[in-house]
């Protein structure tokens, strides 16, 4: 597994977690959403799913991915 930290701009409420959380779920990760800090932390399988498929669905609503931070599990 691998364990991934995003930056993303442009969260500022309970639905963005809701939207944002979803999305990932629906390629077949989870993430934990912080709004205080901007980030999303995804645990997913880099052998079924990539970085940059995440990043996709993310930024296909509407949000900004600025950085990331990656490490393996």
């Amino acid at each position: 597994m691998q364990n991934v930290t995003l930056s993303v701009q442009g969260m500022s409420c309970n639905h963005c977690v809701l939207t944002v959380s979803g999305a990932v779920y629906k390629l077949g990760a989870t993430a934990t959403v912080d709004l205080a800090s901007g980030s999303v932390a995804v645990l997913f399988d880099p052998n079924k799913l990539s970085q940059e498929a995440i990043q996709a669905a993310i930024e296909e609503h509407g949000y900004d991915v600025t950085g990331f931070k990656a490490s393996i599990i």
